[in-house]
């Protein structure tokens, strides 16, 4: 089993370094699409643009990502993936050769497990949402099927123009190994497949998005606590991590396991909160809230907030304090998103409309 692991990754590491060595010039384009595959950008930038033009599909792009991302974390831990910048330096494939030269890059040095890649998994889940999403708004009353045909090749020829870019960018900066990115973007699409079918997230009160939000801290602290009490340390990348990334400061505490759980749990939980307040209520489902030019404004301005926002970066010093900041901030981007930028809005448009009058 390791010997035929050991020639997967060999394979693989080949490729990394053809990628770094044919490639190199295109180092800036790597890096952009390694950055804009981040699911923060889905929470910052996806998320209050389809809310407001579908809410249906902003709510599921959130469940997607969320959910997605706690599968990742957890088929992290099960399968303790290697990552090709610190495997070529412990393993004994090269015992009778030199080791390869594998460049690294600031975000090469993620300290989770490698398998599978957490961007290749949720960059797939999210287009896979919103392609879908498109498909349906455009189809839905396109009679002609020539139309119906170009418009459906086009969007799939995009999805996967976008999920090869983001396998080629994580095998380049040495993120990931090629099988890794690949079963990422399967597991991505079978989570966004699975969540079209699913009609409960779209009627779910508080309660239910506290005890979801709740369930799924539990269940992955348990799963850690339990396999630590057996003598196995799920943060053991970090610790490979922090040997083998050859700049210190390229290691981020936001990269770590428990930081992206909380991270993503905090935006679950802050959609539950916005979607059941009485701001949303008040200020999106009134008439108001149904008009094109004030859901236009809502998403120019919660972009443009939340980007301001995202500029905050919760203290790395004391641990636990990252932590519970960096839950607080997350559930802040819906809440702010949804709730809190409607109403401002509300208010100002009523106020100048009352000065006119």
């Amino acid at each position: 089993m390791e010997s035929g692991m050991d020639l997967i990754h060999g394979s693989g590491i080949q490729m990394v370094q053809y990628l770094q060595t044919n490639y190199k010039d295109s180092q800036n384009l790597f890096l952009f699409i390694s950055f804009a595959a981040d699911l923060r950008n889905t929470f910052f930038v996806f998320f209050p643009i389809w809310f407001y033009l579908c809410e249906s599909v902003g709510i599921r792009l959130i469940w997607v990502a969320v959910i997605g991302d706690w599968l990742n974390l957890v088929f992290k831990w099960i399968l303790f993936g290697q990552r090709p910048y610190w495997w070529v330096y412990e393993t004994t494939f090269y015992s009778n050769s030199s080791v390869p030269v594998v460049e690294q890059f600031p975000v090469t040095c993620e300290t989770g497990p490698g398998s599978p890649s957490g961007h290749a998994m949720g960059s797939a889940g999210v287009y896979y949402v919103m392609v879908t999403a498109l498909l349906t708004l455009l189809l839905q009353k396109q009679q002609q099927q020539l139309k119906k045909w170009c418009a459906h090749s086009l969007l799939w020829m995009g999805f996967w123009g976008v999920q090869v870019c983001v396998c080629l960018s994580r095998i380049f900066l040495a993120a990931h190994f090629p099988h890794q990115v690949i079963a990422g973007v399967i597991s991505g699409i079978a989570v966004a497949e699975a969540f079209n079918h699913i009609q409960l997230i779209y009627k779910v009160n508080l309660k239910h998005y506290l005890n979801t939000t709740a369930f799924l801290f539990v269940f992955a602290l348990g799963f850690y606590l339990l396999l630590k009490v057996f003598g196995v340390d799920l943060l053991w990348s970090v610790e490979k991590a922090k040997r083998w990334c050859v700049n210190a400061e390229w290691i981020h505490i936001d990269t770590t396991p428990f930081a992206g759980l909380l991270r993503n749990l905090g935006t679950l939980f802050g959609l539950g909160l916005a979607l059941n307040s009485q701001l949303y209520a008040d200020n999106c489902k009134g008439k108001q809230g149904q008009r094109l030019s004030f859901k236009l404004s809502c998403i120019v301005f919660s972009i443009i907030v939340l980007h301001l926002f995202d500029s905050f970066k919760p203290p790395a010093k004391i641990e636990l304090l990252f932590y519970f900041l960096s839950f607080c901030k997350s559930a802040a981007v819906p809440l702010t998103a949804v709730a809190i930028i409607p109403y401002c809005l509300f208010h100002i448009t009523r106020t100048h409309d009352k000065k006119i009058l």
